[in-house]
């Protein structure tokens, strides 16, 4: 969904120096010349991870952007995206691209696998739109291929205003279901599974909580080093996005909302629900509006030890976050890790638990047995 990723960029990030860009050559894992020999591939003594593909890194950026590696064409181009859980379309910047800034674009006449396609792309996200046109080519995420995935070339970013510009992420790669996909174009996840790519259906994501520290997305397994405990699971009430049942949400054993739907959005950065019940718990805690938007708030740091929990029940089970994990400390602003969104019936309106709940739960999208897994971060 993408909803506040963009705004927290430019809270914290507006005064930051463009990032270095290094050339890397990817070679491949051996997981993936074990699949191309028909060998079962384990993963060497010590890693306690199950599943097809290598962790794909998702570099962190102040807790406010998480973005990772592929590649498209042959040979491959390479791009960094947010694998978005909120969205079920892929784009990347292509050389028609005007207003994109330092961003790499994809050149399809540099690709012995590119296919054309040209039918108009756009899509709305919460921070604003993107538009181009459909394209099709090899795309590898990790070390699997999906070969002819559709995607779009985007020549229009203007939506997302300059966020986008000095942005570290290319582009977005959706994650959510069909159902919600821009022209009806399978999703990339969709296709590893239809094309046997995957042991398993299902992704987990680990997200850093520290500037520079990578976290990681495996897809077809989980990552049994990166959790403690046992994955507590809830059904899927949708197949659009990953959207589940929210049981409750309390603070101090108080009701703060009469909301029942959550969905995981791994391209939300904060927490955003109705602007109304925000603005209660906004109250409760001590945050203030901010001056920029006031949708969006600021809290005294000091008062992160004392603030109370918020806890949310899904599945019967309860997950708790305390004010550091819902309070982003960027240096003199602390930002109030939770947004007003209102997302009007039939989809909403619903809870959206962004990286600042995925930061403390690691979280399981099983695609094959439509539930959502969480586990306390190791």
């Amino acid at each position: 969904m993408l909803s506040r990723v963009l705004l927290v960029l430019c809270v914290l990030v507006c005064l930051n120096s463009a990032p270095i860009r290094i050339p890397i050559k990817k070679m491949k894992s051996m997981a993936e010349t074990y699949r191309e020999n028909n060998l079962k591939y384990l993963p060497p003594s010590g890693l306690k991870y199950t599943g097809s593909s290598d962790p794909v890194p998702l570099h962190d950026y102040q807790n406010a952007q998480y973005y990772g590696p592929i590649s498209v064409g042959s040979p491959p181009q390479n791009f960094n995206v947010i694998f978005d859980t909120g969205s079920s379309n892929l784009w990347i910047p292509g050389t028609s691209c005007t207003n994109c800034g330092s961003h790499p674009t994809y050149d399809s006449s540099q690709s012995s696998t590119y296919a054309k396609n040209g039918s108009d792309f756009f899509i709305q996200y919460g921070s604003g739109p993107v538009s181009g046109f459909v394209s099709q080519d090899d795309t590898t995420v990790g070390d699997i291929t999906v070969k002819a995935q559709t995607f779009a070339e985007i020549n229009n970013t203007k939506g997302l205003g300059l966020a986008y510009s000095i942005g570290k992420f290319d582009g977005i790669l959706g994650l959510a279901f069909p159902s919600i996909s821009v022209n009806h174009i399978p999703t990339v996840f969709q296709n590893m599974v239809a094309q046997n790519l995957v042991a398993d259906p299902v992704i987990g994501f680990y997200l850093s909580d520290a500037n520079g520290q990578d976290g990681e997305m495996l897809i077809g397994g989980i990552d049994e080093s990166k959790f403690t405990g046992d994955i507590q699971y809830t059904d899927l009430t949708s197949e659009t996005y990953w959207e589940t049942k929210l049981d409750s949400m309390t603070i101090s054993g108080s009701s703060v909302t009469t909301t029942i739907k959550a969905i995981l959005d791994t391209g939300t950065s904060l927490l955003a629900g109705p602007s109304a019940d925000v603005k209660k718990i906004a109250e409760t805690v001590g945050a203030k509006p901010f001056f920029l938007n006031k949708a969006e708030y600021t809290i005294d740091c000091k008062k992160i030890p004392t603030l109370p929990d918020i806890v949310f029940t899904l599945g019967g089970n309860k997950f708790t976050l305390t004010g550091k994990d819902y309070v982003i400390n960027s240096g003199p602003i602390c930002l109030f890790a939770m947004s007003g969104i209102d997302i009007p019936a039939p989809n909403g309106p619903l809870w959206i638990l962004g990286d600042v709940f995925i930061r403390k739960y690691y979280t399981v999208f099983d695609w094959g047995n439509k539930k959502l897994g969480f586990a306390t971060v190791a």
